[in-house]
């Protein structure tokens, strides 16, 4: 039997609950709104959506992530078939979508127009390198946005900042990882930057969009006079700390394994950056 453990793997769920959180994120930044029924189906439309998108990735993508030695995925493992993993992915997106059509028509259809964006980055735009990147780092941006709609049912300024920052950042993210799947990316021809212009340009593009996010950072005290307070400044004080850290790092070493860590690191630096949007928006 396929276990709880292998599922959860496949469809990336704390992936999800981020997604999730996303959402709320921007639900509170642009509403003040905590709890209601359109929040939750918002949160759902997060969670379902997005496991069917990474169900879809592993099953296209095995080849890729058995030559790049990916046991932390279980298709490669042999722990869920690849059926499994397609059958999961048409499953799971109707129910994402129906929830997104009880919060309204504008939020369905930017859930749809999302989804298919996903869908289209696993068949094929993927392999276009910097284009994949940028879908993915749109991703990351997705659920303050879609959390903004839910609440305002359009997306406002300062949410356009916050996804901004998770724009940028999440670019940088991608460039890099695309150092540490140069060879596995050779199977499907994956022009990612790494490939094309070589490892080091590499470094230092995904370097540059690190700190573009930096310096973005010190727009909305600027701007929004609510912002201005240690809510927001600490928490992101501590974002944009990671992220020149994790810069100097990324120019410094030439090991691969590095790239994981520095994954981790600015993760957690978005983390902090999020936190403080939330906390800014509150005080």
């Amino acid at each position: 039997m396929t276990s709880v453990k292998a599922i959860w793997e496949l469809l990336r769920l704390e992936h999800g609950i981020m997604y999730a959180v996303g959402v709320l994120a921007g639900v509170v930044i642009s509403s003040g709104l905590l709890f209601s029924d359109k929040v939750i189906f918002g949160m759902l439309t997060a969670i379902f959506l997005q496991a069917s998108g990474f169900a879809l990735n592993d099953y296209i993508d095995y080849e890729v992530d058995l030559v790049n030695e990916r046991f932390d995925r279980p298709i490669v493992r042999g722990e869920i078939s690849r059926k499994m993993a397609l059958f999961l992915s048409i499953f799971l997106a109707p129910l994402g979508l129906f929830f997104s059509y009880l919060i309204s028509l504008k939020a369905f259809l930017f859930a749809l127009f999302v989804s298919l964006m996903g869908y289209i980055y696993d068949l094929k735009l993927k392999e276009f390198g910097l284009a994949g990147n940028i879908y993915i780092a749109f991703s990351m941006a997705v659920p303050f946005m879609f959390g903004s709609i839910v609440a305002k049912d359009t997306i406002c300024g300062p949410i356009v900042i916050l996804s901004l920052l998770a724009f940028l950042t999440g670019v940088g993210r991608e460039i890099m990882k695309g150092i540490e799947d140069v060879t596995g990316d050779a199977i499907r021809n994956v022009k990612s930057i790494a490939r094309i212009y070589g490892v080091d340009e590499a470094r230092k593009i995904s370097v540059i969009f690190f700190i573009l996010a930096v310096l973005m950072s010190f727009i909305p005290p600027i701007i929004y006079r609510n912002f201005a307070n240690l809510g927001y400044i600490l928490p992101v004080l501590i974002t944009d700390l990671l992220l020149i850290r994790s810069s100097v790092e990324l120019l410094k070493s030439k090991q691969k394994s590095t790239i994981r860590k520095l994954r981790k690191d600015t993760l957690i630096a978005m983390c902090f950056g999020l936190i403080g949007f939330i906390a800014g928006a509150l005080i």
